[in-house]
């Protein structure tokens, strides 16, 4: 038996590569024990022709929970149990002649019923420590998380939960609209809801080698991807992976994801986080698209959402507009398609002699005339400061 135990053992080495970068004092002790046990065992099936009961098994879930606790896979545990197997039944087969037939095919039965029983135990014992890993993981990622956010020291947080603090994080705050199906009576919303989630949480875990830290619900939440540079090293084509991110992320969610980027050493995760939900919400305010936003994407925005005498002097300028929906409407139109008049008839569904039409009441009426070069930076902060001021969200508070 120890003979054969060695030979398994070498075959797993030689075959199984996970196996063959344990260290050596492992695969002579620890794994030479389970699998000469293993072998007895077998050899016990061969003998009373009786399958292993699950007092017996309990050592084989022991030893794969030990597997599991490694980070050993799966597939190669279970491998290298059907390798044993297998390595056994080469050799009964080359010591048996022609009138060993029918004992060779009742070996074979036995042989798949004990795989069977082992299977199902190496499962079981696998995947009841693997739960319970993930537990302990995942309460210490959220303290970690917690931690960064709160603006503590996050040293010890990421020495329990088994990570080194990378030199950055990019600090996304998401908001995630609902997708039709959560609409739909027929459908369970929550199943809905928590198959999105777990799809978006799969994308962005494939983002960096080290762990994703996310507190994410229904509609949203924050994110912190850890970064292999420091955040001043971020060059533009990463900034163009991070916002090719966000478009992945509302096709495999299947709705309208946005959000405020801030790219920040650990120290700074929680002031970037505040920044990030700020930033979320003046592109949410101002009505821009789904997609990633910085604040260099919204400067003038992002100020005239702070309140200030000169914010409410700029709505002002276009109160004599009143509710004429037509005329602002066309404004915003105009300045948005790059003063194109033509554009903008397209967009409004008018004549382009309507545009204009308009455009002279504008001016008329305010004072400001959209085809004064000098007008339009007024124009421009006068209907930002407007949204504003009667924005969709809340005003970021500081």
């Amino acid at each position: 038996m120890p003979g054969l135990a060695r030979d398994v053992v070498a075959a797993l080495r030689d075959r199984i590569a996970v196996y063959a970068s344990l260290p050596r004092e492992q695969l002579d002790g620890d794994i030479a024990r389970v699998v000469e046990r293993a072998l007895r065992m077998f050899g016990q099936v061969l003998a009373t022709h009786s399958q292993p009961t699950d007092h017996e098994l309990a050592g084989v879930r022991e030893s794969a929970a030990r597997r599991a606790e490694e980070g050993v896979p799966i597939d190669a545990v279970l491998t290298a149990y059907h390798l044993g197997a297998a390595i056994c039944a080469d050799q009964l087969q080359s010591e048996a002649g022609p009138e060993d037939v029918s004992d060779l095919l009742a070996i074979q039965r036995l042989t798949l019923g004990f795989l069977q029983r082992v299977t199902a135990a190496v499962a079981a014992g696998y995947f009841e420590e693997r739960r319970t890993m993930f537990g302990d993981e995942h309460s210490a990622r959220q303290s970690l998380l917690a931690a960064l956010l709160d603006g503590q020291q996050a040293e010890s947080a990421a020495e329990r939960a088994g990570i080194r603090l990378p030199p950055g994080y990019l600090v996304l705050y998401l908001a995630i609209c609902g997708h039709a199906d959560e609409s739909d009576h027929r459908v369970d919303a929550t199943i809905v809801v928590r198959r999105r989630l777990r799809r978006l949480r799969v994308e962005l875990e494939h983002q960096a080698a080290d762990p994703v830290l996310s507190m994410l619900s229904a509609d949203g939440g924050v994110v912190l991807i850890p970064l292999a540079v420091a955040p001043s090293q971020l060059s533009t084509m990463d900034w163009k992976r991070f916002g090719d991110l966000l478009e992945r992320l509302g096709v495999i969610g299947g709705t309208a994801v946005t959000a405020g980027a801030v790219a920040t050493d650990p120290a700074g995760v929680a002031a970037s986080a505040e920044l990030a939900r700020e930033i979320l919400s003046v592109a949410r305010t101002f009505g821009r698209p789904p997609g990633l936003y910085q604040l260099g994407d919204l400067l003038l925005e992002y100020q005239l959402t702070l309140p200030s005498p000169a914010r409410s002097e700029l709505a002002r300028l276009l109160d004599p507009i009143g509710r004429d929906s037509d005329l602002l409407t066309t404004l915003r139109t105009y300045v948005d398609s790059g003063l194109n008049r033509q554009r903008a008839a397209r967009l409004l569904h008018v004549h382009p002699n309507t545009v204009d039409y308009r455009l002279r009441k504008i001016a008329s009426l305010t004072g400001l005339d959209a085809a004064r070069a000098g007008d339009l930076p007024r124009i421009a902060a006068a209907l930002a400061a407007r949204d504003a001021h009667s924005g969709l969200l809340p005003p970021p508070t500081r």
